[in-house]
C-alpha cells in the first residue's frame, strides 16, 4: 500500500510548488487535493494548489510524473446535505471528478457531505438527510460503474461520521459496488466514531484511508464537530487507535493507497509514514 501525503503542503501556492514539496520531503504519491469547476481566481494567479474539472486530465498527469509522483485519488468534497445550487459543489463536480479520473487511470474519488449550512438542511431529519444525500449521489455513482471508478464515503460530516449514517447511504443507493469508504481517521474519530469499529463494519467498502493522530485538545470537541482538515502530531502519538485500524486492515486487497493528512515538517510525515508502514507490512 502507498503512503502519500495530501497535496496542501503549503499555502497560497501552486501544485507544483506542492509536488515540489513532496518529492523533497521522500514522498511518490499523493491526492489531488483542492478540485474546482471552471476557473479558479486564485488557482489563475498560482496562490492556490487546486486543479480545475474542466481542464485537461492529462496535463496534470504529466505534471505529477515530472516529479514522479503517483496520482493516488481525486477529492471532490461536495455539499450534499444542502439544497442544489449552481454555487455549491455537487452532483455536477463529482461527474466531472469521475471523468477526470477515469481518463488517467485514478480509481478512487472522495467526496462527503459536509455539515449542514442551510437552515432548511439543519431541520431535516436523519431520514430525510440520508434522502438528499444519496439523491445527489445517485447519478455519479451509476457513472462510476460504467467508468469503472470507486466513490469514496469520507467520515467528514454527520451522517458519514457515523455506522449507521454510511449504511443508511449505502442502502439507499443499493450498495453497488462503485460506492465505498475513505476512512479518515481523525474525522471519525472527531465526530464521535470509533475508527477501528468503522474499519471492522465497513472493512469491504474500504477503499483509501486518511491517516491523522489527535491529541488532548480535541477532547472537548468529540462529537461536536465534524472534520479537522489536518493533524499537527506524529502519527501513533495521540488518541486515535491507529494500530488498531492498520491490524484491521492491513490484509483487504482492496486498499492500494492512503494519504496522511498531516500540517508539519518533512521529518513528521516521514516518521508517521514509517509508522503505518511498520504495521501495515507486520
Amino acid at each position: 500500500m502507498n503512503v502519500g501525503v495530501f497535496l496542501a503542503l503549503q499555502p497560497y501556492c501552486t501544485v507544483e510548488d506542492n509536488l515540489k514539496l513532496a518529492k523533497a520531503a521522500g514522498f511518490d504519491a499523493a491526492d489531488i487535493t483542492d478540485t474546482h469547476a471552471g476557473g479558479s481566481m486564485f488557482g489563475s494567479a498560482d496562490l492556490a494548489a487546486t486543479v480545475s474539472l474542466d481542464g485537461n486530465p492529462f496535463d496534470t498527469k504529466r505534471l505529477f510524473e515530472k516529479y514522479g509522483i503517483k496520482i493516488s485519488t481525486i477529492c471532490a468534497h461536495a455539499a450534499l446535505l444542502d439544497p442544489s445550487s449552481p454555487a455549491r459543489f455537487a452532483t455536477d463536480e463529482i461527474m466531472k471528478a469521475i471523468k477526470f479520473a477515469a481518463a488517467i487511470g485514478i480509481r478512487d474519488v472522495i467526496t462527503t457531505e459536509f455539515d449542514a449550512h442551510t437552515d432548511w438542511a439543519k431541520k431535516l431529519s436523519f431520514e430525510q438527510s440520508i434522502f438528499i444525500i444519496a439523491e445527489k449521489l445517485y447519478e455519479p455513482c451509476r457513472m462510476a460503474s460504467d467508468y469503472g471508478v470507486k466513490i469514496c464515503l469520507e467520515p467528514h460530516g454527520p451522517y458519514t461520521d457515523t455506522v449507521e449514517g454510511l449504511k443508511g447511504i449505502m442502502d439507499a443507493l443499493g450498495n453497488i459496488d462503485s460506492i465505498g469508504v475513505n476512512l479518515d481517521t481523525g474525522n471519525s474519530w472527531l465526530g464521535g466514531s470509533d475508527p477501528v469499529e468503522l474499519a471492522k463494519v465497513f472493512k469491504d467498502k474500504i477503499y483509501h484511508i486518511h491517516w491523522k493522530d489527535l491529541g488532548e485538545e480535541f477532547v472537548a470537541k468529540r462529537g461536536k464537530e465534524f472534520g479537522c482538515g489536518f493533524s499537527t502530531i506524529e502519527l501513533g502519538t495521540g488518541l486515535i487507535d491507529i494500530k488498531g485500524v492498520i491490524e484491521v486492515l492491513r490484509d483487504s486487497p482492496l486498499i492500494h493507497n492512503s494519504t496522511l493528512e498531516i500540517a508539519g515538517t518533512p521529518e513528521l510525515l516521514r516518521a508517521s509514514a514509517a509508522y503505518v508502514k511498520k504495521y501495515w507490512d507486520a
